[in-house]
């Protein structure tokens, strides 16, 4: 039987995780009626498959609760951080793309917990047998790549380490599943891409990487809130201890990546050897740091570049769309991820 890169079943699931990092689909919402916890207080948390939830439970860190937490599913970060916007949502993960766009378009949103990773899994990934070697050489080649997500910026951000401009290319604005086809049939010659779609590429053998955004792009991840829910003092309050939360489940990731593997794959469909490899190239090596101005300069370098792509129709300073009260004693932004444990 000829081997398939995705099984069609798997194209589902794999297009839900594309929300990680956040392009501009505009898939409609899920919502879930899943309730953790108890008491009178109700913490409306957006969620991703595979996401938050997923692993605070496969971390044991759901229970004890003192407050409710409403479970809604998203399938990707743009609507996570409309229903944000429209107060359907207290606060929801995303990557470090769409909170850009989101304060573009002035939604009432603010980042409260940020994450940094390594970024081996955002890859400018080449097919089986391509002659590309180096970034320089894709002057003039094709590139598929989701518009408006993280992978479009780590795409600028390469051709620029590599002293290209994305007009030096041929830019594909492709989702990942209609991508996915492309780049297996040839008919383009890179993918820009995030995991767990280059663990997908890379463990059916199919291409390889070209480059990667470690060093290149920022590897953040974010928690955001409503501005109403953070004026509310009991919300507040269990904002800060469900952060906590997250923060030791990430602990508990690192320590424990097969079993947060089979968690994975099993949530979200992947086969658990693509949920493995982008777990410990990815998903483990994520920090909680502190929202801080290098954090907000990093994030202020993705939103002016994309004003000067006139994907963002105006001038955004990020500085105004944060609060930093849940910083604690967490380390700077600038602290080095955990090392990937890539086999």
């Amino acid at each position: 039987m000829r081997r398939h890169l995705v099984p069609a079943a798997l194209l589902l699931p794999l297009a839900l995780l594309a929300s990680a990092c956040g392009g501009n689909s505009s898939a409609s919402t899920s919502t879930g009626d899943g309730t953790d916890g108890k008491g009178s207080l109700t913490l409306n948390v957006g969620d991703q498959k595979g996401g938050s939830e997923a692993v605070l439970r496969a971390a044991g860190e759901l229970k004890s609760l003192n407050y409710k937490i409403k479970w809604s599913t998203f399938t990707s970060g743009p609507p996570l951080l409309e229903a944000v916007n429209a107060k359907a949502v207290d606060i929801g993960g995303v990557g470090n793309t769409p909170p850009v766009f989101a304060a573009g378009a002035d939604s009432k949103i603010t980042a409260v917990a940020a994450y940094r990773g390594r970024s081996k899994g955002d890859a400018i990934l080449v097919p089986k047998g391509s002659k590309l070697k180096k970034a320089e050489e894709l002057r003039g080649k094709s590139v598929a790549v989701a518009q408006g997500s993280s992978a479009h910026y780590q795409l600028v951000a390469s051709l620029k380490a590599a002293g290209l401009t994305l007009g030096d290319v041929k830019v594909k604005y492709l989702q990942p599943a209609d991508a996915l086809a492309a780049f297996t049939s040839g008919k383009v010659d890179a993918w820009a891409v995030w995991d767990p779609y280059t663990s997908q590429v890379l463990q059916a053998k199919q291409g390889s990487v070209l480059t990667d955004g470690d060093d290149v792009v920022n590897g953040l991840t974010f928690q955001v809130a409503a501005p109403g829910a953070l004026k509310d003092k009991k919300k507040a309050a269990a904002i800060r201890d469900y952060l906590d939360r997250l923060r030791r489940a990430q602990d508990w990731v690192y320590e424990h990546p097969e079993e947060w593997a089979k968690v994975w794959a099993k949530d979200t469909g992947l086969p658990y050897e693509v949920a493995l490899a982008s777990v410990k190239r990815t998903n483990a090596t994520r920090v909680p740091v502190a929202i801080d101005k290098p954090l907000i300069a990093s994030e202020q370098e993705i939103a002016d570049t994309f004003t000067d792509l006139k994907l963002i129709p105006r001038k955004v300073d990020f500085g105004d769309f944060v609060d930093t009260r849940f910083n604690g004693d967490l380390p700077p932004s600038t602290t080095t991820p955990r090392p990937s444990k890539e086999s």
